[in-house]
Formats: C-alpha cells, sequence, structure tokens
C-alpha cells in the first residue's frame, strides 16, 4: 500500500455499523471510498450512510454501493473523514486544491468528530508555506475579487482548467488560488476578513475543525490529537 491507502485504512477502523458518515473529496479520500465500499460489500458494515461533499465522491460511492443521505435527513454526523492539503501543529488545515471546499466544511461543520487523513508530505510549520490558499468566489465581477484577494499580502489570480477556462465548482462558482511567501501570517484573522467579504463564498482554512489527524508516514502511522 502508498501512504494515502495506508491512512484510509487506519480511518476506516473508525467506522461501526448504523453510523452516519461523511465523505470527504480528494485522492486521499478516494482511497478510503473504495475501502469503505469493500467492507460494506462484505457485509461486515451494515446500516451505514454517506453524505457527499462532491459530485465525484457521490459517484463514486454509489458505484461502490454505499447509500447515501443528505443533511437534511441526517442532521447529526457521527463522523467525518477527509484529506488536507496542509496540517500545522494546531491541526488547522487547508484544503480545497479537490475543488469541493465549500461542501466539505458545509457537511464536515455538522460531524460529531472530524478525522483528517494526510501523508507526513502534508504536515506544514505554517499554513500556506507549501502551496496555496483555494477561495470560493462567484462569477459576478470576479476580477473584482481577485484584485481585493491579493490586496491581502498574497499573489492571488483566478483557477483555470487546462484550456484556460475558468474552474467552475459543483456550486456553479469560480475559484481563486492565493499564494503567500511565507505562509500565512495569522490564519483566524485572514479567515474574518474573508469571511465578511462581499463576493467571497468560502475559503479553505479550516480551522478548529479536526478532531484527529491520521499521518501516514515511512516509520507507520501516528495519529495526532486535537487539544482540549
Amino acid at each position: 500500500m502508498n501512504l494515502k491507502q495506508l491512512a484510509a485504512q487506519k480511518a476506516l477502523e473508525f467506522v461501526e455499523s448504523d453510523m452516519v458518515l461523511g465523505i470527504g473529496s480528494g485522492s486521499t479520500t478516494a482511497c478510503f471510498v473504495d475501502l469503505l465500499g469493500e467492507k460494506i460489500a462484505s457485509g461486515r458494515l451494515r446500516n451505514v450512510v454517506g453524505i457527499p461533499t462532491s459530485e465525484v465522491v457521490a459517484r463514486q460511492a454509489c458505484g461502490l454501493g454505499i447509500p447515501l443521505g443528505a443533511l437534511g435527513e441526517h442532521p447529526a454526523i457521527d463522523l467525518a473523514v477527509d484529506g488536507a492539503d496542509e496540517v500545522d501543529a494546531q491541526l488547522d488545515l487547508i484544503k480545497g486544491l479537490g475543488r469541493a471546499l465549500l461542501r466539505e466544511k458545509v457537511v464536515e461543520v455538522h460531524a460529531r468528530r472530524f478525522v483528517v487523513i494526510v501523508d507526513e508530505s502534508k504536515l506544514v510549520p505554517r499554513l500556506g508555506t507549501k502551496g496555496a490558499l483555494p477561495v470560493e468566489i462567484i462569477k459576478f465581477e470576479a476580477t473584482a475579487h481577485i484584485r481585493w484577494l491579493g490586496s491581502l499580502g498574497c499573489r492571488a489570480e483566478l483557477w483555470l482548467e487546462e484550456d484556460g477556462a475558468p474552474i467552475v465548482t459543483d456550486n456553479g462558482n469560480y475559484l481563486a488560488r492565493c499564494w503567500f511567501e511565507d505562509g500565512i501570517p495569522d490564519a483566524y484573522q485572514l479567515a474574518q476578513q474573508l469571511a465578511y467579504r462581499p463576493g467571497i463564498v468560502e475559503h479553505g482554512l479550516f480551522l478548529g475543525m479536526a478532531s484527529q489527524v491520521i499521518v501516514a508516514g515511512e516509520e507507520g502511522i501516528r495519529i495526532l490529537e486535537a487539544r482540549p
């Protein structure tokens, strides 16, 4: 198994029959969904209902016979499992490079327990040091939103497909990417600035949300716990 599969396999140990399960998006979570489907098909897990965070993961889950539901039917989620693009020492996260950050946050904020699965390359001393922070914006006056994001001490640009067309999320919005040269100085302050700006729909800072982070490395698995 590769490191992503090892982390996913460990997360599967937390899943029990009769659970409502938030299912994240991205390559690491795709490994988890495959393993979950196998365990349900074998009868070792029963009455599990998944709430997907993207159309892609919904199609994957349906193809594996994983029953799906919605928050309207299941307002409390027992466990959410998802990957992350960056994890700092406080278990704050950057997520969303899988293009599903808004739905991920909507689902995972309802979870009693949120378990993150990563390989050790995703651990960082400061958020924003390895890659971009994704931000979901409305299509109307997108250039103006990009310009404003660039005033926050970062290099901001509209995220484009290979053919040059803007990426459109499952929610019909655009995505921006923001690069901070030395990382994000104060993630909580930045999250507040983004939250109050018209035209900014959501951002990839998942702060104070993770319960545990499963880290797969060359020396094995370790589990990081959120501080009380």
